[in-house]
């Protein structure tokens, strides 16, 4: 386990969409800015919000929806996003630049 630090979150996040397989159907977060995202999860649910970078991972706090801290834990081959119980709850299949899902639209 290796979690992933600021300096490595700056530069797999800001700019980028991640697409989140969580046991077979795909979410995606869309970090547009150093501080504003946007989610789709699997059921059709659209979340916009605010994030911030910490010491070893991210907090995010959703209009209009949860507000959560989160991990990236590195290991060889994966990286898997981890909530603030420390489960894993989905696994990065890819990251994107910028907004191909048009999430922030």
């Amino acid at each position: 386990m290796a979690i992933l630090n600021r300096d490595a979150l700056a530069i797999v996040m800001a700019g980028t969409t991640h697409v989140i397989d969580m046991g077979g159907k795909n979410a995606f977060i869309y970090y547009e800015t150093d501080d504003r995202a946007h989610m789709l999860l699997p059921d059709g649910t659209r979340y916009h919000g605010v994030w911030t970078l910490l010491d070893d991972g991210y907090e995010v706090e959703w209009t209009d929806g949860p507000t959560g801290s989160w991990k990236l834990d590195h290991t060889p081959g994966a990286i898997d996003y981890v909530d603030a119980t420390g489960a894993a709850r989905g696994r990065i299949s890819r990251i994107d630049f910028g907004d191909p899902q048009r999430l922030s639209a």
